[in-house]
């Protein structure tokens, strides 16, 4: 998979309504969609921390601050800059809601809970969590999965991406 299509596949999961932009209102629900489906009361301060992350990166994906993201502003937008600046703060503070123990891993339910709340496939769970588990160990360790979407992002593949590819075909 090129960059172009790993964009358009997050752009299109990003794209609650499939309107082809993403609104301030859609990307901004994804810290409550998954405080709401892994148990997090709204006063929890990992989702604090989580709310102001996704708004810096909606503020950094709108290059012309009209609350709406076209595909054109997300693709030039999503690289590697973008990912370290401002997407892993917010990726990670979503890993940290679904991190119920705080222990710095997910286990298959946490991960599956996590990866349902922000509209990913429920199909594909079992493979993503796989190819992500490199030790087998049934966790996945943080960095380990903030470094595998960071290589789908910027480079279009990740053995993640490549399980879910081979899962569906």
């Amino acid at each position: 998979m090129d960059t172009i299509t790993a964009k358009r596949h997050i752009f299109s999961m990003l794209d609650v309504d499939g309107d082809g932009v993403i609104s301030r209102q859609e990307y901004l629900a994804r810290p409550e969609l998954a405080a709401k489906a892994l148990g997090s009361a709204g006063d929890d301060p990992l989702l604090a921390v989580a709310r102001t992350a996704h708004e810096r990166v909606f503020t950094s994906m709108d290059a012309d601050q009209d609350g709406r993201v076209t595909f054109t502003e997300y693709a030039a937008w999503a690289g590697e800059a973008a990912f370290d600046d401002v997407c892993r703060p917010a990726l990670g503070s979503l890993f940290d809601l679904a991190d119920t123990d705080s222990d710095g891993h997910l286990d298959r339910e946490e991960f599956t809970a996590l990866r349902h709340a922000l509209g990913n496939p429920a199909g594909n769970a079992r493979a993503a969590f796989d190819a992500l588990d490199e030790d087998g160990d049934g966790r996945i360790d943080r960095d380990a999965y903030l470094a595998q979407i960071r290589s789908f992002v910027t480079e279009g593949s990740s053995s993640m991406a490549q399980a879910l590819h081979t899962h569906h075909n």
